[in-house]
């Protein structure tokens, strides 16, 4: 039979790419976005697209919301996204957001009986948060192998995140070749109403020079045209 694999799909660049590389190693991908408080739906709907796309076996988006405790950012209105880089952790980091996702992508990886999740985290271009990082993978994975009825039994769900020591340009060209088509994903922290990009922050600046460095158009709308040329 055809393993089974819970791909948490953002509408990002590196969750699409992750879904493209769970589906090129042969598995059967469920895609799970979270609706968690954030502070736009473009990326919401970036991930519908980019499932509709890639042909997942389903694609569910469970509305959980974090943001009502605040503390990032993302998820509270008050407190501005910075378009300029900052020391240490950013205040774009949303407190539990990934160890949250997974949870819930545990949860429907044994009512599944999926072998994998796949998650888009990255530790080489991105920005420091705790919960992207190699020793917060390998926690959680050893949490995995305690709390669920499957990998008591012996049949472990493995956590899997295929592009946590590439860099921006290295993901990039690792989708370009397994047919994402990054026009359709959103990376901005701050994207407007029609969903194009503000070409400022984090996620923006780390996106645009993965497309310089991989020598690939960049496809992103952005709300200043000029960013486009």
């Amino acid at each position: 039979m055809t393993p089974k694999a819970v791909v948490l799909l953002s509408g990002g660049l590196d969750s699409a790419t992750a879904l493209a590389i769970a589906q090129g190693a042969g598995y059967a991908c469920y895609a799970l976005s979270v609706d968690y408080g954030q502070r736009h739906s473009a990326e919401l709907l970036a991930a519908e697209r980019v499932a509709r796309h890639l042909g997942v076996c389903e694609h569910r988006v469970v509305h959980l919301d974090i943001g009502q405790f605040g503390g990032s950012a993302l998820t509270d209105s008050r407190i501005p996204v910075p378009e300029a880089q900052a020391e240490g952790i950013p205040v774009t980091y949303v407190p539990a957001r990934n160890t949250v996702m997974l949870s819930l992508a545990l949860g429907w990886a044994e009512v599944l009986d999926a072998e994998a999740i796949f998650i888009g985290i990255n530790a080489v271009d991105y920005s420091g948060y705790p919960d992207c990082r190699p020793a917060f993978l390998m926690a959680f994975q050893a949490l995995a192998n305690v709390a669920t009825k499957r990998a008591v039994e012996g049949r472990t769900i493995t956590i899997e995140a295929p592009l946590l020591y590439l860099s921006k340009a290295e993901i990039i060209r690792v989708g370009e070749r397994a047919g994402v088509d990054y026009a359709q994903t959103i990376s901005c922290y701050q994207a407007d109403a029609a969903g194009r990009a503000c070409g400022r922050c984090d996620a923006c600046r780390f996106r645009a020079a993965g497309f310089l460095e991989a020598g690939i158009p960049d496809p992103t709308h952005y709300a200043d045209a000029s960013l486009s040329e």
